[in-house]
């Protein structure tokens, strides 16, 4: 207790110390202090929102006036549906990493999970909480929440799960002979080499869930309204009523909300993530953040930061017993391996209730209707292909000029970053209105909705893969005037293919998802529909009543889908990738 109390005056003298080199406080603490403020004020002001009392219709305002409310009740959404995909990626991934037998289950729930929808997940969770919190807006605000997560949390646990199977041999070689605990091994080699696919894939998944922001905030089940306000629920209102000028503001709201996220939030996390780089190759471009070189002049973090680093260098410093036999780290091992194995067992119990409760819902689906179903697939499969074809076709090359090139990659990055964020639904109106005065159908008009979702996809790992070319290669190339057509099939396509088929796996997904916005869509009142699985999700949960064994026949035939065409195709193109155009062998 005493040498505890010693460090804490000790690293409370070198705070001192600290604070007396500084005569004054800085502009850069002031809005330090402003922003921790801002966000205390926010939180309170969430909080009321939270404990309202829960009304049977919410009233949107179309005004102007409104949006920075909407857009300040949105970003939370967003940012606490990312927290908790965080705490779930971290979780379950490292699980699934390290758990073989639960490894064999877990991955592949994870590939369906990923391939379901948000309307299927949305009723049934909307009805539970609204049950669980009946008389106020806690049930609604955390379906909301987690229907955005839905959109986040399988990108970055499939990234992380990777990241934590393929850490370098030496790292591990490194661990294991100074005797890491499992924590620190977490702490100082998987985590660091995980941050940069961590964090890349927490941008895209934060997009992910914007998607889907029109749904989670103006949803709607048979007769019954469980709208938020919100961003999403002010462009649905508007989109319903054809009003034109709303629509147009929020489109600048959202854009300005994620170039303001980009900027406070993912930026600096980005520039500081720079430090966790482990490959090898020729000169990287230095990346810099305003926010961040700010935050570094501040005084106040610095004192805080030095406080915790004089702790740690104190904890690590201070003496310790000789090295000997400790009979509770198998003990331990123990209690995690049993802990693993029950929440294993519970898992497995879901399931099979699960399954249980859906070969009942199925049992009213006819033979007719799965023979429309089917045939709805089929029709949504080939739209889905033909979106990820024509995205290709542009944001190949697109990729390879930004990725391969510094001075196109400072300027177009940051605009790619805040374009692929923006959710595309929003946008769906003024692409209708455009398509519906050049006489073009739903049913074809729908790959152009698609198209505006999942493009993004591919052009982001493009560009990922053409900045990891190393310089040696393309040097080699310039030695033998390899230039032109010859270039890009001997050097850039081998490249990028890796990178290019993690693209077309979740642009496709990205688009089988969204067929449920795109192929039945509300436009001035009239709904516009183009035969396909997605039209069938959005019809089933719109029916009143709802038809819940169509919904259930449809999303469990689109999961179906999904998962058999990853294990076909995306499987040996990840094998091709591998055998023949890895890098790293």
């Amino acid at each position: 207790m005493a040498t505890a109390r010693a460090d804490l005056r000790t690293a409370w003298g070198h705070a001192v110390a600290l604070l007396d080199r500084t005569r004054r406080a800085g502009w850069v603490d002031l809005v330090v202090i402003g922003g921790l403020g801002a966000m205390v004020f926010a939180l309170v002001s969430l909080a009321g929102r939270w404990s309202t009392e829960l009304r049977p219709t919410v009233e949107i305002d179309l005004s102007p006036w409104a949006l920075p409310q909407y857009t300040f009740y949105s970003v939370s959404r967003g940012l606490l549906a990312y927290g908790c995909s965080l705490v779930f990626t971290l979780v379950y991934g490292y699980w699934a990493a390290k758990d073989a037998l639960a490894e064999r289950v877990l991955i592949p729930v994870l590939d369906v999970l990923q391939s379901i929808p948000v309307l299927g997940f949305m009723p049934g969770l909307v009805l539970a909480l609204i049950a669980l919190f009946p008389r106020s807006n806690v049930g609604l605000e955390l379906v909301a929440i987690i229907m955005i997560f839905t959109g986040q949390a399988w990108n970055m646990t499939f990234s992380f799960y990777h990241s934590v199977r393929s850490v370098p041999q030496d790292q591990c070689e490194v661990a294991t002979v100074y005797r890491f605990s499992w924590w620190q091994r977490l702490r100082w080699v998987e985590l660091p080499f995980a941050t940069m696919g961590l964090v890349w894939n927490s941008m895209m998944s934060m997009a992910g869930g914007w998607f889907f922001l029109m749904i989670c905030e103006a949803f709607r089940l048979g007769d019954r309204d469980f709208r938020l306000p919100g961003l999403g629920a002010y462009m649905s209102v508007a989109v319903e009523q054809g009003d034109y000028a709303a629509m147009l503001w929020a489109i600048a709201a959202m854009t300005l909300a994620i170039v303001a996220l980009d900027q406070l939030l993912w930026r600096p996390v980005v520039v500081w993530a720079q430090k966790f780089r482990v490959e090898e190759g020729g000169s990287q471009e230095v990346m810099s953040s305003w926010v961040l070189d700010w935050l570094r002049r501040s005084w106040l973090l610095a004192a805080v930061g030095g406080v915790l680093r004089r702790l740690a260098a104190l904890e690590a410093g201070r003496p310790r017993a000789p090295a000997r036999p400790r009979p509770g780290r198998p003990r331990l091992a123990a209690v995690a391996r049993t802990l693993s194995l029950a929440a294993f067992a519970v898992l497995c119990l879901a399931i099979v209730y699960g399954v249980c409760r859906l070969v009942v819902l199925l049992g009213d689906v006819s033979l007719a209707e799965w023979v429309g179903l089917v045939t709805a697939a089929v029709l949504t499969l080939l739209r889905v292909l033909v979106a990820v074809v024509l995205g290709t076709l542009w944001t190949l090359p697109a990729g390879l000029a930004i990725g391969l090139s510094p001075r196109l990659s400072r300027i177009f990055q940051p605009v790619v970053q805040v374009v692929a964020s923006f959710p595309a639904p929003m946008l769906f109106p003024l692409v209708i209105a455009a398509l519906h005065a050049a006489g073009i159908s739903l049913g074809w008009g729908s790959i152009a909705l698609m198209l505006l979702g999942t493009q993004w996809y591919v052009l982001f790992n493009v560009i990922a893969g053409a900045m990891a070319i190393p310089a040696d290669l393309r040097e080699a190339a310039d030695s033998y005037r390899i230039s032109g057509w010859r270039r890009f099939r001997v050097l850039h396509l081998p490249a990028v293919f890796p990178y290019l088929v993690t693209g077309w796996v979740t642009a496709t997904g990205g688009a089988w998802n969204a067929s449920i916005v795109a192929e039945y869509v509300t436009f001035r009142g009239e709904v516009l529909e183009a035969n396909g699985l997605g039209q069938q999700i959005s019809a089933a949960a719109a029916a009143e009543p709802v038809r819940y064994h169509l919904l259930a026949a449809s999303i469990l035939l689109m999961a179906t889908m999904v998962v058999v065409f990853n294990r076909t195709v995306w499987r040996r193109c990840y094998r091709l990738a591998e055998e023949r155009f890895s890098l790293n062998k």
